[in-house]
């Protein structure tokens, strides 16, 4: 199946919590965004997301932190894709050397994972 990506910075607006870090619902954003590209790029329409089945907060987020979001559709029925997604930590800033400073980590981190079922109503779906 196809797999889509986003990649995004955190910004400070997306802090939430003291120390700059990023609340987990900004991961559920970004996969929510994956799911509409993947109903848009197999239905033709942007569907609803009906239901999370899990989701894992493994690692914090900060403002200035570079997250990418995979997802891809893992099965299909009539009306309804089951989808996996993951969020990666793939650049960090580096504040102990200048307020410019970041490094591309050479791993990147794994900060959130779920499963989730997305719905596209039949009449709805153009391909």
């Amino acid at each position: 199946m196809e797999q889509v990506m986003i990649r995004m910075r955190m910004s400070m607006k997306d802090a939430h919590y003291g120390g700059n870090l990023v609340d987990g619902a900004k991961m559920l954003e970004l996969f929510g965004d994956v799911a509409t590209e993947l109903l848009i790029r197999r239905d033709g329409d942007e569907g609803l997301f009906r239901a999370y089945d899990s989701v894992d907060f493994l690692a914090p987020v900060y403002a200035g932190d570079y997250i990418e979001a995979v997802g891809e559709i893992t099965e299909e029925g009539n009306s309804s894709r089951k989808m996996k997604f993951e969020a990666r930590k793939v650049i960090v800033p580096r504040a102990d050397i200048s307020d410019s400073a970041c490094d591309v980590l050479e791993e990147p981190v794994v900060v959130a994972r779920a499963t989730g079922t997305c719905i596209v109503p039949k009449a709805n779906q153009r391909k």
